[in-house]
């Protein structure tokens, strides 16, 4: 199989070299480009690309796996489902460049220590790749984008001699941990990949499984040889820029529309307690905004390709029958003894929850103690209530 491999990989840098009329010249270098965080949420974990440039045949280019197009028919539905194509492109890197440049990114790239030989199998490999039958490919935020596919390749190119070094990684983190370590806590964009992540991402990574995340694709090109040698020669910094802020206010957050339904839940419950009532569009409220993210979260484990949405234990809080409960408790009619045996069920899956976070099957958000209170306190009050009237 080796000698196959070296045969193919032969055969592609021929192919390569036919294709252009001439070998790259010796002042070739491939870097590996790791750019920094933008503002919005796609570019909030940063990018990473290759570069290649020789200086004396004029060229500098770079191939980008992280390349989508928003005129696809059906973008959102596709985004949604997992179906969107993403591409490796081949652009000038002064076109990149420009592109961080505008969004105020940082930019640095790590210059590779490869001979003729490899800098032209690498070539020969991105060019084959970059045919129009090969570019696409079934994009995954934790195992198929734009920055795993930086070891990925040159696994495939540079053979069993390249070795990829723990020795940066300090402690065991899970994916999530990763994720979240790259999103302010207190945010939606945080919030909502809890919610939409399954116990899937809760399992420890293993040192390739950092490298989803182009920050640590930098950290490891430092932390790997070739036959022993390091595989990069030095860093340089192209663009030296921090940072972006994104401010964070609290009323826009995530934890301040929670406390505000938690509040009001206390305060209509107090209030029907003391009455002996039971406010109908209270119980509408909860139950249809349970049972909707319930809904949202059974569809992107049962009806989409995304590999991370499955195994989501927030379906037992976010109940999808919620959504048809919360229309027949807005009617008039005082409900009967079904609907306080299901809410028994409600409390069971709700209590449920917090064994599976303690046991390490899955995290949930912080803020979502916040809006259990509230699911629990409302379905306490109306088993007590049914119970009494009973």
């Amino acid at each position: 199989m080796k000698h196959i491999r070296i045969l193919l990989l032969l055969l592609l840098s021929l192919v390569s070299r036919a294709a252009y009329g001439q070998q790259l010249s010796p002042q070739a270098q491939f870097s590996v480009v790791t750019c920094g965080p933008g503002t919005d949420l796609y570019a909030g974990f940063g990018h990473s690309a290759f570069r290649l440039r020789d200086p004396a045949l004029g060229i500098d280019w770079v191939y980008n796996y992280g390349t989508f197009d928003f005129n696809t028919p059906n973008f959102y539905v596709k985004f949604a489902r997992g179906k969107l194509p993403y591409a490796l492109s081949k652009s000038d890197f002064a076109d990149f460049l420009y592109t961080y440049q505008l969004e105020r990114r940082w930019v640095k790239e790590q210059l590779l220590d490869l001979d003729a030989g490899q800098n032209a199998s690498l070539l020969a490999f991105l060019e084959e790749n970059n045919r129009p039958e090969n570019r696409y490919y079934a994009y995954d935020f934790l195992f198929e984008n734009c920055a795993t596919k930086i070891p990925d390749v040159l696994k495939e190119v540079l053979g069993p001699g390249l070795e990829f070094r723990p020795d940066h990684l300090a402690g065991n983190r899970t994916y999530r941990d990763l994720i979240q370590l790259n999103l302010e806590r207190n945010s939606w964009s945080s919030f909502g990949i809890d919610l939409a992540l399954g116990a899937k991402i809760d399992r420890e990574a293993p040192t390739e499984g950092y490298m989803f995340l182009p920050h640590y694709v930098r950290e490891q090109m430092d932390n790997t040889t070739l036959s022993g040698q390091p595989l990069v020669l030095r860093e340089r910094t192209i663009l030296d820029l921090p940072n972006p802020e994104n401010p964070l206010y609290f009323t826009a957050t995530p934890l301040f529309w929670l406390l505000l339904l938690l509040g009001f839940t206390l305060a209509i419950t107090t209030i029907d307690f003391r009455n002996d009532t039971r406010s109908r569009w209270m119980d509408f409220t909860l139950f249809l905004l349970s049972g909707g993210s319930g809904v949202v979260l059974f569809f992107l484990w049962f009806f989409t390709d995304h590999s991370t949405t499955v195994w989501n234990a927030n379906l037992l809080w976010a109940f999808p029958p919620n959504l048809v409960w919360a229309f027949l408790l807005l009617r008039k009619k005082r409900p009967g003894a079904q609907t306080r045996k299901y809410l028994y069920l409600l409390l069971g899956l709700l209590g449920l929850c917090f064994p599976l976070w303690i046991a390490g099957v899955q995290a949930f958000s912080p803020l979502l103690v916040v809006a259990w209170a509230a699911l629990g306190i409302r379905y306490a009050y109306l088993v007590r209530y049914l119970k009494a009237a009973s």
